[in-house]
Formats: C-alpha cells, structure tokens, sequence
C-alpha cells in the first residue's frame, strides 16, 4: 500500500470504475462481479453496505457487507448474522494488504452496530480464499450456505 487505504461510497461518478474491477482469471468463478454485487445491493438496500477500496485516487477493490440476515428464515432458530458478503480485489493490487484492511473495516462496521460477530461463506477449493480468511481469525462452523462454506469471527470484547 503507498497511502492510507480507505472505504468510499459507490457514486455516480465511480460506478463505471466500479463494475470495470476484475480479479484474477482463477477467481472469477469464485466471486460474483461488482456489478452483480451493486444490483443486489440496489435490490436489498436494507441490508447491504457495498463500499469501494481506494489507496490515493487508485479503486482497488470492492467490499460489500451485509446486517441483520437469517441464512435460513424458515428456521425459528436460526439466528441474525451480520458479516462479509462479497469480496473484490483487483488482480494487479492483490498481495498488498487491501483485502485485509477491507475485512477488517467490515469488522469495525458491525462491531459499531453492536454485533460480536462477524460471518463470512466461499466457495471451497484450489484458487479459493479459505487461506486467507483464515489467517485473519475466521474459523469453519461447520455450517454450509448452498455450495459454500460458513466461517465466523469473534470481534475484540465479545
């Protein structure tokens, strides 16, 4: 990172770098597109919290998180999660600390709406992020949501 990396709203005068944001060949079919993201986003506005990565003026990468979500809502027992949704860097800035300061804003995100919790899926497998979200604290619950795999966070003081 040369700067201080940031989170910036998705605006009209970003949208278009926004959806022109690519990850690595190998992980396309890993992560949806910032474009399917922002429709999702537009669709479920009050619950997803789309953000763009920058360092300086340069858009680096993509975050998205979501609040208040019950993975299976017919379940009377299936409690609100809150946690990381979608997760974008792009494939010339990725290895340089983005992704970790993008999680760990999605953290401080949820840890200012009062949750002590924060819950991430993906899709396992070579090329997958299991590594890295793992380094970073998360750890598999054992849970699965569709074809991905469910980890989970404790914030600081939970």
């Amino acid at each position: 990172m040369s700067s201080s990396p940031r989170l910036e709203k998705v605006t009209p005068d970003n949208v278009e770098a926004a959806c022109r944001l690519r990850v690595r060949p190998d992980q396309e079919g890993r992560v949806a597109p910032v474009a399917w993201s922002l429709a999702e986003a537009y669709a479920q506005p009050e619950i997803a919290w789309p953000r763009l990565v920058y360092d300086g003026e340069r858009l680096v990468g993509f975050v998205m998180a979501f609040f208040d979500v019950r993975f299976d809502p017919d379940d009377p027992d299936d409690r609100l999660r809150s946690g990381l949704w979608r997760l974008n860097i792009a494939a010339d800035q990725q290895g340089r600390g983005y992704g970790r300061f993008a999680v760990e804003s999605v953290c401080a995100e949820i840890a200012r709406r009062g949750q002590s919790r924060v819950t991430v899926t993906w899709v396992p497998g070579e090329h997958g992020p299991e590594r890295f979200y793992l380094r970073l604290g998360f750890r598999l619950t054992g849970e699965r949501s569709g074809e991905e795999v469910v980890g989970e966070l404790d914030l600081p003081g939970a």
